[in-house]
């Protein structure tokens, strides 16, 4: 891999790219993950669900399941003390079922025993009675109102219209196409986990693997009637997230069970339950028109999309809106129509994934801008650049783009990049589309290239109060000057614990850097979504520094102070003396709340309104060998060019686009959670596949940093807009090289030998 980035910055600073303080044990297996959790005394906890998709519950009986020896307890609805009622947005889903059941999967009972293994066995003892019913699968039938309803109030969880221009523009050219996106895991290794506590003072202490501590907390006195101050949380060792640790697993449940028993619970899904116990990329069917001049310049834009939510509504308000803000790509065009709608079905539950609605709406507004570059004659990046829009351009919303939006450029780079060479003689078989399999040595392989560009919403939208709390105290700790950070904003793999603590050294000039442990002791952090953790919780940081080195500043009466290298440095006078000297016995303690600049919420007839704090962009070139005749791909080379406003830890911010693009590789190519009548085919690793390292190709990447004057240090939100492009660059090459159309990922052999 390659890359351009021009960085400065101190030694373990802001523009470096110091070692992971969780690196080494991660990679020796000494890592402590929420799984590997333990107490003395401890009891396990299972969860009966649902094998069916719809149904009605008509009797449970628990008589046997508490007869087995080392059963403590055995729970139902009739147990839960609070509300029995859940959400991340909405409160609509049971902490177990009530009457109903709508999903297969859907938490009825729960069995506490002293043995993982006899928590199983009564767990199959219990009886569950259900009058089964007839599913509703297809999102698109329940928004229109052509199936039952899966909730009393129907089956719309949220539509978004987004109106601008002249709803009747007419173009010369006129393409259109109907797309289709399949469910998405986000196939985090660690699976779902965590160890309850009960506390003498009546509460619990919970400690899991999750995305947003303190909305877990909000969620779980709910159910448990609890105060706040008795149900405190603590971040476990977490094993990849990407959205789907953001709503609840095991956390009520645990807790529920340890109250009961009045003993430690832990919880651990195996695979095939957490494919059943978590939320996925929402499915997609997406009706798009674009309409252009002859010179292939955008003159209308029309789509309708429709998102299959699932049982429950998760987050799926928040990804509809994405989905419509952004559904036209980051194109300047004057005249757009766009509807979204969310559904409610009795599908698995779909929520947040990375790009958030964004990789849906992508991938159909990118097929679409290669069949207008078709009609127009045009080269396809031609057609992008002629169409991209820059600073100062307006969104369909109305609101106008203020930093930085270099999409023509990043096209250009990734356009001009050298191609891989054409292959020639006896090829390796680890190059080939099959591999090692032996498929083909060549024969009936065809070479394709594809492009494609995406834009991402940034941090909180829609009014939400996006905000994060952090602490930070500067003392005298052996000698010499250290800081510690608290914070309970979740480090999930990201590596958002190594960039605060080169917050801190930038800030505070000191090398020795501490990160507390993450718990809902401090105020809330937010959820680590939206690629906002970098930009809200190291903004809070940075903060907090301020006002330590303030404090600090007015204490020896040198307003101008600055603190380099462990000593305070006055632009007037120099060296003012070894900072920990001037700290000797003092400790500068400092919390602080920072916000992002305010967003503001959809009208809702026009959509209108600066929804947005951020925008991210990114552009991919993907190069890819098809065995036509197998319909078997290899994607050859996978070259990224991101604006990423400041890198401010570089060798980090290649990490993200390298993760993102694997992601958007796997939707392109190969996963899928495949359901028939609302049952899941494929919950496991087996038949779910995930790209490996002989799946991911050599990435050449260009990190541009245009710096955002709104943000801390310019930086710009990275995680989750590689992931959106990646997806609809694999899939044109793979046009390229085989003429079909592809209106569906992930893209298999039947569809293109078929």
């Amino acid at each position: 891999m390659t890359t351009s980035v021009e960085r400065t910055g101190t030694a373990g600073g802001i523009g470096a790219s110091p070692r992971r303080p969780d690196g080494i044990v991660k990679v020796r297996g000494e890592f402590a993950y929420s799984s590997d959790l333990w107490h003395e005394d401890m009891v396990w906890g299972v969860t009966l669900r649902s094998p069916h998709p719809s149904a009605r519950i008509t009797g449970i009986d628990i008589t046997e399941a508490l007869k087995v020896p080392g059963v403590e307890a055995v729970l139902t609805h009739e147990d839960v003390p609070g509300v029995n009622r859940y959400g991340l947005e909405h409160p609509d889903q049971p902490v177990l079922a009530v009457d109903v059941v709508r999903y297969q999967g859907e938490p009825v009972a729960l069995v506490a025993a002293d043995h993982p293994e006899t928590a199983r066995r009564a767990m199959k003892r219990i009886r569950v009675d259900y009058e089964v019913l007839e599913p509703v699968t297809d999102a698109e039938r329940a928004v229109r109102g052509d199936a039952p309803k899966v909730h009393p109030n129907g089956n719309v969880v949220r539509h978004v219209p987004i109106r601008r221009g002249d709803p009747a523009a007419t173009a010369d050219v006129v393409v259109s196409g109907v797309y289709e996106v399949g469910m998405q895991d986000q196939a985090f290794l660690g699976p779902e986990s965590g160890l309850a506590v009960p506390a003498e003072d009546g509460g619990v202490d919970l400690y899991v693997a999750t995305q947003w501590l303190h909305v877990d907390q909000r969620q779980i006195v709910a159910a448990l009637g609890l105060p706040e101050d008795k149900v405190r949380l603590t971040l476990g060792g977490v094993g990849g997230a990407f959205g789907g640790r953001e709503d609840l697993s095991i956390q009520i449940h645990a807790c529920l069970l340890a109250l009961r028993t009045g003993k430690p619970v832990k919880m651990v899904y195996n695979r095939e339950e957490s494919f059943y116990g978590h939320v996925h990329r929402h499915p997609a069917k997406m009706y798009y028109e674009h309409g252009a001049d002859r010179d292939g310049k955008l003159v209308y834009i029309k789509a309708r999309l429709f998102l299959d939510g699932g049982a429950y509504a998760s987050s799926t308000g928040a990804v509809v809106a994405n989905a419509a803000t952004l559904g036209v790509g980051p194109y300047d065009v004057d005249n757009v129509a766009v509807d979204c709608w969310g559904a409610y079905t009795n599908n698995p539950p779909c929520g947040a994934m990375r790009g958030f609605g964004a990789v849906q709406a992508a991938f159909a507004y990118e097929s679409q801008m290669d069949k207008l570059a078709q009609a127009c004659g045009l080269d396809p990046v031609e057609v992008r650049v002629r169409n991209a829009m820059s600073e100062g351009s307006r969104m369909p919303t109305g609101q106008v783009v203020d930093s930085a939006a270099p999409v023509a450029e990043l096209l250009r780079r990734v356009a001009a990049k050298p191609l891989p060479p054409a292959p020639s003689g006896e090829r390796d078989l680890r190059t080939l589309p099959g591999g090692v399999s032996n498929t083909t040595h060549g024969e009936g392989v065809v070479r394709g290239v594809g492009y494609a560009v995406g834009i991402k919403n940034i941090c909180f939208s829609e009014g939400f109060d996006d905000y994060s709390t952090a602490r930070v105290q500067l003392r005298v700790v052996g000698g010499e000057a250290a800081a510690t950070v608290q914070t309970a904003a979740c480090e999930v793999g990201q590596g958002l614990v190594t960039v605060l603590q080169q917050i801190v050294r930038t800030e505070l000039g000191v090398e020795q850097v501490t990160i507390l442990p993450m718990d809902t002791s401090i105020g809330n952090a937010g959820s680590t979504s939206a690629s906002r953790q970098t930009y809200v919780t190291g903004g809070a940081v940075r903060a907090a520094c301020v006002a330590v080195r303030t404090a600090l500043a007015k204490r020896i009466g040198s307003p101008d102070l600055e603190l380099v290298g462990g000593k305070l440095v006055s632009t007037r006078d120099g060296v003012v003396a070894d900072l920990a000297d001037a700290l000797g016995d003092d400790v500068y303690d400092e919390t602080v709340e920072w916000r992002h600049r305010p967003t503001e919420v959809l009208d809702p007839e026009t959509g209108a309104g600066n929804a947005h704090v951020q925008y991210g962009f990114a552009a991919h070139r993907a190069v890819v060998d098809v065995d036509t005749e197998l319909g078997l791909v290899k994607v050859v080379a996978l070259d990224c060019a991101q604006d990423v406003g400041r890198a401010l830890n570089p060798q980090a911010v290649l990490g993200q686009i390298q993760g993102g693009s694997a992601q958007g590789l796997g939707l392109a190519v190969m996963e899928e959670i495949q359901t028939r009548d609302g049952k899941i085919r494929n919950p496991s690793f087996t038949d779910y596949l995930i790209p490996t390292v002989l799946d991911m190709p050599p990435m050449d990447i260009d990190v541009l940093e245009r710096a955002d004057p709104n943000a801390p240090y310019g930086l710009r939100g990275v995680g989750e807009p590689p992931t959106i492009s990646s997806t609809p660059a694999i899939v044109a090459a793979i046009r390229a090289a085989t003429g079909k159309e592809l209106p569906r990922v992930p893209v298999r052999p039947e569809h293109i030998v078929g």
